[in-house]
């Protein structure tokens, strides 16, 4: 069997709050390795999901800008868009698809500050929903709730 990071994760967490945490002298310490166990749940529920998460919200906002940029009257901003929409992963790792995320993210920021000025509102509620889309998926559940 090959452990992965989010099972030795998970296992660490539970060591250090089920045996370590009670050992330590003070609140203090004791706090701080219950937080540190929390955070480290947090982390194993996000290992196994965010890759998927990230390509999801990419293709999304792609798909949005694709759909909104033939609209707009702003050539510059049109035309970024434009471009954003045909591009695709580079790689899944994290940290290229969390540079691509954001990079689309700043498009989508610029995006949704033209569409209110333009006062759109098509486009606007487009934005919103994607965007709480993107909320639901990246929500963390508190272990053990």
């Amino acid at each position: 069997m090959k452990p992965e990071a989010d099972q030795i994760l998970g296992l660490c967490a539970f060591q250090l709050l089920g045996t370590l945490s009670p050992l330590l002298p003070d609140s203090y310490a004791q706090g701080t390795a219950s937080l540190i166990a929390f955070m480290m749940m947090l982390s194993a529920q996000e290992y196994g999901r965010a890759a998927d998460i990230r390509v999801k919200e990419n293709a999304d906002m792609r798909a949005l800008f694709a759909k909104v940029a033939p609209k707009l009257r702003n050539s510059e901003l049109r035309a970024k868009l434009e471009e954003a929409a045909g591009g695709n992963e580079a790689s899944l790792e994290i940290s290229v698809l969390d540079a691509e995320n954001y990079k689309l993210r700043r498009l989508l920021i610029a995006l949704h500050e033209h569409v209110d000025d333009a006062n759109d509102v098509s486009a606007s509620k487009e934005i919103w929903s994607l965007l709480k889309r993107m909320a639901d998926r990246r929500y963390l559940k508190v272990p053990g709730q």
